[in-house]
């Protein structure tokens, strides 16, 4: 089992590696390699990319589509991620009680306009100390100090650099 766990954890690691030396696939690209890396997944009959599974609260504050935010949790649950998605346009209010019921160790967020700074602050100022917010989108790079004003743990520039992140998390959260 340890060899086909880390079977998984090179297939997913040589993946990022290529997309962040080459660049990202096509949309349908994403979702195909997704598929694909599911399949190897329930072959090699392993859980992920950790021994114990971590958990990820999702949701948007300002994305009325969600393009990223659903790449990012298809790719989440590809590795293990146990997912709780809370959909678009979330309210700080509905996030933090979410966070608060499920005691997730990430956050994900897709975030978009520079105007829910504010909410994002409020949200990180709410959260247990083991929950870590990693985000994506415009504003992150935009503004390259906006993820330590709002208490952003990490900000992803895409799923590769997402998993890339997720690899280097301890395997036993």
């Amino acid at each position: 089992m340890e060899e086909a766990y880390n079977d998984f954890r090179a297939a997913v690691g040589s993946l990022a590696s290529q997309w962040l030396a080459n660049g990202l696939p096509s949309r349908q690209g994403l979702d195909e390699t997704a598929d694909n890396l599911e399949s190897l997944r329930q072959r090699l009959k392993v859980n992920g990319i950790w021994d114990q599974p971590p958990s990820m609260v999702t949701a948007t504050l300002d994305d009325g589509l969600g393009q990223g935010l659903a790449i990012i949790e298809k790719y989440a649950a590809v590795v293990g991620i146990r997912l709780i998605s809370l959909g678009l346009m979330q309210t700080p209010e509905v996030v933090i009680d979410a966070c608060h019921r499920h005691q997730p160790d990430f956050l994900g967020l897709t975030i978009l306009q520079f105007d829910t700074e504010g909410d994002l602050r409020c949200i990180a100022n709410h959260l247990h100390r083991k929950t870590r917010i990693v985000a994506g989108g415009p504003v992150f790079f935009g503004d390259l100090d906006f993820a330590k004003r709002t208490g952003t743990h990490y900000a992803a520039k895409n799923v590769a650099d997402f998993l890339r992140y997720m690899l280097d998390r301890p395997h036993n959260l």
